[in-house]
């Protein structure tokens, strides 16, 4: 137990200085120094409660949820039906009272049609209720109809989605460390570290992102779109301000392509030197953008952004390479933007901003201060404590004890984790477990001593038999550390990581670090007695 090989004890201290080294950065960080350029900076990201900055609460446009449903199983209906063998001819598809209603012209194909429908939907997870019904009216009326089950299914994926969205797009702003976490079925909270432009943030999750290609309704009459009035089967978009037309145009409703075949978004120049959006194709993407241009040769059609028609070119000639220039009036900026949108992907559901605060910098160091005064006094009083109860082995203990704060900020900036608040108090109390295992070796060397054994037959029991019970305790301390973080959020993850790498820090300096120390000292000095 108190042979260290010279090659253990290089590993030791390598081990400890390049703990200490990575924490450098960090401290000298928060006492408003700079440190050398031509180093490695690893530093401790600061939580919102510490550097300051924005939290965010999104709320979702639940019933926007229900009308995508509508559309998408309208056109589903519609390629069903269209591709049965016969064909189901069917009059005009309703869309009231948040159902879809049609009439199957032959009433001896309600059997094939509704079988052919079927397929359509889908079981809700292990509830036996599937989203959509199914059922006849009249001999001749199909009604389908959404379920609450499959609707709670449906806002619970679009607000699962909305979340990885949202943290991508925070993501591409640069910023570490972003708390972003579910609240409630419909909403997102937002916490974003040391940003101090909230408003660039809302606009950028604001944004729906949902990019479209449609094609342009030629049939409707300019009178008729002057009085709102569309075609059927169109519907009328307001163009974009700044794009190079104005009033409405009628697109076709069903039908089109889907921006969610993206695999690239890039702000650049047209040939004027106007700023754009470069888009590229995934392979199925590029296909069908091939295909409809290629179909569509002299026609119009509308790119689409968020439910507005930026602009709506002329198809020349079928455009096959799998990508695709967006044009609207757009700044640098602007096109910066709606590119890391695009690239984030769109969000499934329309997000509103409803509590907006932000941190400022002041109050996060002053929270600083707190916590870091609040860890001094503590340490220090262990620190004494430590001296007058256990002499020469009390001051070991302090060592490891300082040792133990450094290696936390070290392998904290490696790992790149972000301190929070409740990470300071994680210190605190790691500070407390190393300590306890300093103390319970301490009280069984004394024990042992008691008995009469010999100095280094006491220091060594001490330290086996210390030992067990100091792994059992800080097993079950990680156990409840790894829960923590697994099923907690924010602050409390932040608490979590701090308590998980404080506790194996802990016993890293107070078992072995220490053990290192004093068989040094025995080997050096070979005492009679000892002082604890």
């Amino acid at each position: 137990m108190l042979d260290f090989p010279r090659w253990k004890v290089i590993w030791l201290i390598t081990i400890t200085v390049l703990g200490v080294f990575f924490a450098l950065p960090s401290l000298v960080s928060l006492a408003g120094g700079n440190w050398p350029n031509w180093l490695p900076d690893p530093e401790v990201n600061l939580g919102l409660d510490l550097a300051g900055g924005s939290h965010i609460l999104l709320e979702a446009d639940v019933e926007q949820v229900r009308a995508q449903r509508l559309e998408s199983m309208e056109e589903d209906v519609r390629r069903v039906l269209r591709d049965t063998s016969p064909q189901v001819q069917t009059g005009e598809i309703s869309r009231s009272a948040g159902r879809l209603t049609f009439m199957v012209e032959d009433s001896g194909q309600i059997d094939a049609a509704r079988e052919a429908l079927l397929p359509l939907t889908e079981g809700v997870g292990l509830t036996g209720q599937r989203d959509w019904t199914i059922r006849v009216a009249d001999g001749t009326r199909i009604i389908l109809a959404p379920t609450d089950q499959g609707l709670e299914q449906s806002i619970e994926l679009a607000m699962d989605t909305a979340t990885d969205v949202v943290r991508r797009r925070i993501d591409e702003l640069g910023t570490r460390e972003p708390t972003i976490i579910r609240q409630g079925s419909d909403r997102i909270v937002v916490q974003v570290p040391g940003l101090r432009d909230p408003q660039a943030l809302k606009d950028l999750l604001g944004q729906t992102a949902k990019l479209e290609f449609k094609l342009v309704d030629q049939s409707a009459a300019p009178s008729d779109l002057t009085q709102g009035i569309a075609p059927p089967g169109s519907q009328l978009l307001n163009f974009a301000p700044g794009a190079n037309q104005q009033g409405q145009i009628a697109v076709k409703r069903l039908g089109g392509i889907q921006g969610d075949q993206l695999t690239d978004a890039r702000q650049g120049y047209d040939q004027n030197g106007a700023p754009v959006v470069n888009i590229t194709f995934n392979q199925e993407g590029g296909r069908r953008f091939a295909q409809l241009t290629t179909q569509n040769v002299n026609k119009p059609f509308a790119i689409i952004l968020d439910g507005e028609a930026l602009s709506a070119p002329n198809i020349n000639e079928p455009i096959l390479g799998g990508t695709a220039q967006i044009s609207g009036g757009f700044t640098v900026e602007t096109a910066n933007a709606l590119a890391i949108s695009l690239r984030s992907g769109a969000l499934p559901v329309d997000l509103q901003v409803v509590e907006e605060r932000t941190v400022g910098p002041d109050l996060g160091a002053d929270s600083i201060r707190k916590g870091m005064l609040a860890l001094i006094v503590g340490g220090a009083a262990v620190m004494a404590f430590m001296v007058v109860t256990y002499g020469r082995f009390g001051v070991y203990a302090n060592f490891a004890i300082v040792l133990n704060v450094l290696m936390i900020f070290g392998i904290m900036a490696v790992l790149g984790s972000t301190l929070t608040l409740p990470g300071i108090a994680g210190f605190v109390l790691t500070i407390g477990t190393a300590v306890d295992a300093n103390v319970l070796i301490n009280e069984r060397i004394r024990e042992e001593r008691r008995r009469n054994r010999r100095v280094l037959q006491s220091v060594e029991v001490g330290y086996r038999e210390a030992r067990r019970a100091i792994f059992d305790a800080n097993i079950t301390n990680v156990i409840a550390g790894v829960l923590l973080f697994l099923f907690g959020s924010g602050p409390v993850r932040g608490f979590a990581i701090v308590l998980i790498i404080g506790i194996v820090t802990s016993v890293f300096t107070a078992v072995t670090l220490s053990r290192m120390w004093v068989a040094r000292y025995l080997r050096k000095r070979r005492p009679a007695e000892l002082q604890i």
